[in-house]
């Protein structure tokens, strides 16, 4: 439209600065040269619908029909007995909702999401079970005063709501753009003919290789003015918010909310809201910081539900909010209450001026949909148990997002600064972190007398009962998905963990010990699997699990929440385990959890063994979706998980040889050789790995994940002499060819990889799974190219993943598992696609 301009400009204008690494000028308002941005008027054309059982063909629903009735008969029960949600949920999927901005909050505390219009729109307080309610009354508005007088009063927000009519809504959204680059991100408003320009920025403290500070449940928001007038101004901002996530618990009753003031070095004031519920209940604080500038005043509560014309009358008069003292009445049944806290200062003609404010909740002690055990919540280690931290963690993040700042572009600056790197990478690399604090995260304190092992130490040989990391730095646990409720799904995190293992790898190390001590386990109770409807144990001896549980169950205590397939006979789960152990030491040098881990490897590798039914040194897939692509049927030797096999034996061969293990290194070098052999000859038909061995009419199809195994040896700095697994040709050749078919012959090569394509460039329609894009893989496919050499063709893969994902389908900061060529999208906000990550330590590798 006519206004197109006007965005522009204010785009123009303003990128380059605000302090982000990267940056032209750090001391001038504005955001950084990279990053997400978009104009606060952008309307999204493609409108996506998730995949549904009505999007299944004919075909496969008939092959699948078993499943779908005990499916049903399950989900019936849990809902409508049990009243608890399923694990997934195919009958209610998330609808898209193309709003959602960058996250609030560290890891393991909960988390908060704005939107890109600077909505509150996604809670999840309550340990990973999320709430997606925009509270509409959880808003900034600024007012301005000249002479005495108030000369405009706005709320900060393009919505025009049914309630709070008192309230000038309906910002124009023309004169604002959003720019995220996780953990900050920035809003900049040009307020139409005032000639001032406001810029949000917002700052949660994720903070690599700090494991206090990143743990802590707040968000910054540093608010800076800028009075482009003759005259001076004086400016306040007023940050509204309910006490409460927009559920019906806010009108439970006993909610209530009072004023507080801290004086340290920095001085603060603000309002508590108390959220009294019998379960996990919270406290959030409103505050800003005192300045020889910036004063503050504040409304202890007022009606979220009325007209608001009280609280805008009382801004709209001085500027200033009344500040009564004393706390609130505990709200009534079916009342809801909610709180303000405004930052006023004085900005001089031509001129600027700052104010700070934070949001932090506290939820110390939690449970877990069982409400079995109580967990204290990381951060307490350093604020407390007792629910009375929100007004110092207020006062810390006040007194020190300076630092943060500081370590976040020591941090970002060499990725940002460096111009061989293409833009859109450096804006996927640090928003898809976002799923690291949004992954429906926990992170807990363990108890002294922990044993993760439960006594199972004859077989266990070197796993401590309680590991040192689990007492020094928590246990760690993130969902699959937002909608697939499953922590630490194993599967998916061999592709995630890269992003741990770079940034956080005391997490990583400490995740694997709690995978390690469920492998020695057993939990032999009996239950039906919904793909075959057979009976089998929860959890067996000696195999890696496919997940640590349910939120809405007990996690760690339950494991394996997933009961579509028996996973302990696929055929990725140990491989992937032994993989990620070796790649942890590889990348940490920790040789006290080499030696732990070994005999686990031990373990889970004999457990494997029995797959290879010829004795051929290569194992065998069983017929049925027997891996992570759990829809996608594979046969006999298979590229994906033959591939992943070498790779675990290889890596078997590396440990053996670092422990002068001497009978164990001669026994996998035997395995390897054979294997070796065994797979060149049944798989290579050359110019790639074929899909299986089952001559059935997709056996070769061109997979592209089939070079996952020499993604991960390349990534453990294998590959050569006597560690080379794959011949460097067949790679290279594999890999074109998968840039050939699946990248530039899919949708113009410029939505990433299909994971299956025929030979003559058609898609593979074989399976629910072959025709879908999967955006972890997509990122993990780009990492094994630029491993080989092949860069630009990494790039260009990656770049069609991300841009049809953040620019084309409104999924940014809820990044899907997969995407088809049209229509449907399978899963938001999921784990797999943190595996960018993998595409950062090769090009590290690369530059070194």
């Amino acid at each position: 439209g006519s206004k197109e301009p006007q965005k522009n400009e204010l785009m123009l204008k303003y990128a380059g600065g605000g302090g982000g690494g990267g940056c032209c000028c750090p001391d001038k308002p504005g955001v950084p040269s990279f990053g997400w941005r978009i104009c606060l008027a952008h309307e999204f054309t493609e409108r996506r619908k998730p995949f549904e059982a009505t999007d299944v063909s004919l075909s496969h629903m008939i092959s699948h029909l078993g499943l779908g009735i005990r499916y049903l008969k399950w989900w019936y029960r849990k809902t409508r007995i049990e009243k608890k949600a399923p694990f997934i949920d195919t009958f209610n999927s998330i609808p898209l909702r193309q709003i959602y901005g960058a996250p609030l909050g560290g890891f393991g505390g909960g988390t908060i999401t704005r939107g890109w219009r600077g909505e509150f729109c996604r809670w999840q307080l309550n340990p990973g079970m999320y709430t997606y309610d925009t509270v509409i009354e959880n808003q900034f508005t600024v007012c301005l005063r000249k002479n005495g007088t108030t000369v405009y009063q706005q709320v900060l927000s393009v919505e025009r709501p049914h309630k709070l009519q008192s309230w000038n809504w309906g910002y124009c959204g023309e004169y604002a753009f959003y720019h995220a680059l996780y953990p900050r991100a920035w809003t900049i408003y040009n307020l139409p003919g005032q000639n001032v320009t406001l810029t949000c920025r917002q700052i949660s403290p994720i903070i690599p290789h700090n494991y206090k500070d990143t743990s802590l449940p707040v968000g910054v928001f540093v608010w800076e003015i800028e009075n482009q007038n003759e005259h001076d101004l004086e400016v306040s901002i007023m940050f509204t918010l309910r006490n409460g996530t927009g559920t019906k618990d806010d009108q439970r009753g006993g909610h209530w909310n009072e004023p507080f003031h801290l004086d340290k070095e920095e001085s603060i004031s603000g309002v508590l809201l108390h959220h009294c519920t019998p379960v996990n209940g919270y406290t959030m604080a409103i505050s800003a910081k005192h300045t020889q500038s910036a004063t503050i005043s504040h409304q202890t509560d007022f009606n979220p539900n009325g007209l608001g014309q009280d609280i805008w009358t009382d801004l709209l008069q001085d500027g200033k909010l009344d500040s009564p003292p004393g706390k609130s009445k505990p709200t009534e049944k079916g009342q809801i209450t909610a709180a303000a806290v405004a930052a006023t200062c004085s900005v001089p003609a031509k001129n600027q001026g700052v104010v700070e404010f934070c949001l932090a909740w506290d939820m110390p002690k939690i449970y877990f949909g069982s409400r079995e055990k109580e967990h204290a919540r990381w951060y307490t280690r350093f604020f407390g148990t007792h629910g009375e931290a929100a007004p110092a963690l207020s006062h810390y993040s006040l007194a020190n997002y300076k630092q943060w700042e500081q370590k976040i572009d020591d941090w970002q600056r060499p990725i940002l600064e460096n111009h061989q790197l293409p833009d859109w990478y450096k804006s996927a690399l640090f928003n898809e972190l976002y799923f690291l604090s949004d992954g429906g995260t926990v992170w807990i304190q363990v108890p002294d007398d922990l044993n993760i092992t439960n006594d199972f130490s004859s077989q266990t040989a070197g796993l401590p009962p309680l590991p040192k990391v689990l007492k020094e730095y928590g246990r760690f646990a993130y969902l699959e998905g937002q909608e697939y409720r499953m922590y630490n799904t194993y599967d998916v995190h061999f592709y995630a963990s890269f992003a741990l293992v770079m940034l956080w790898p005391k997490l990583e190390i400490s995740l694997q010990y709690d995978i390690a001590a469920v492998v020695m386990k057993e939990d032999c109770t009996q239950r039906i699997h919904l793909m075959t409807g057979r009976l089998a144990k929860v959890n067996t001896l000696n195999v890696v699990p496919h997940d640590i549980g349910d939120p809405d169950d007990e996690p760690w205590e339950r494991v394996n929440a997933y009961l579509i397939h028996d996973t302990a006979d696929w055929k990725d789960l140990n491989l992937k385990f032994v993989l990620q152990v070796y790649r942890d030491y590889y990348l940490t040098d920790d040789s006290t959890y080499l030696e732990d881990m070994w005999p686990v490897c031990q373990a889970v590798m004999e457990s494997e063994l029995k797959f290879d039914t010829d004795g051929d040194g290569l194992i065998e897939n069983s017929g049925y979706a027997d891996q992570t692509y759990d829809g996608w049927a594979v046969t006999g030797p298979s590229a994906y998980c033959g591939g992943l096999w070498l790779a675990s034996v290889c890596a078997m061969c590396k440990m053996a040889e670092i422990l002068k293990k001497d009978d164990e290194y001669k026994k996998y070098q035997d395995i390897l050789k054979r294997g070796k052999e065994a797979f060149e000859r049944l798989l290579w038909n050359g110019k790639y790995y074929n899909y299986d061995s089952s001559k059935k009419c997709y056996s070769n199809s061109v997979m592209s994940d089939q070079c996952a195994g020499q993604w991960f040896v390349r990534a453990c700095g294998l590959g050569d002499g006597e560690y080379e697994v794959f011949p460097k040709s067949h790679i290279q050749c594999a890999l074109k060819t998968i840039f050939e078919l699946n990248v530039m012959s899919f949708a113009n090569g410029l939505m990433g990889a299909v994971n299956g394509m025929r030979p003559d460039g058609t898609i593979d329609t074989s399976s629910v799974q072959s025709d879908e894009v999967w955006t972890g893989v997509v990122y993990g496919l780009a990492a094994t190219m630029i491993q080989e050499g092949l860069v630009n063709e990494g790039f260009k893969t990656a770049e069609g993943a991300y841009r049809t994902v953040w620019e084309q389908l409104g999924m940014a900061f809820q990044t899907p598992e997969a995407y088809c060529k049209k229509n449907v999208y399978r899963s938001l906000a999921y784990m797999r696609p943190l595996s960018i990550w993998s595409m950062q330590l090769a090009l590290n590798k690369i530059h070194n």
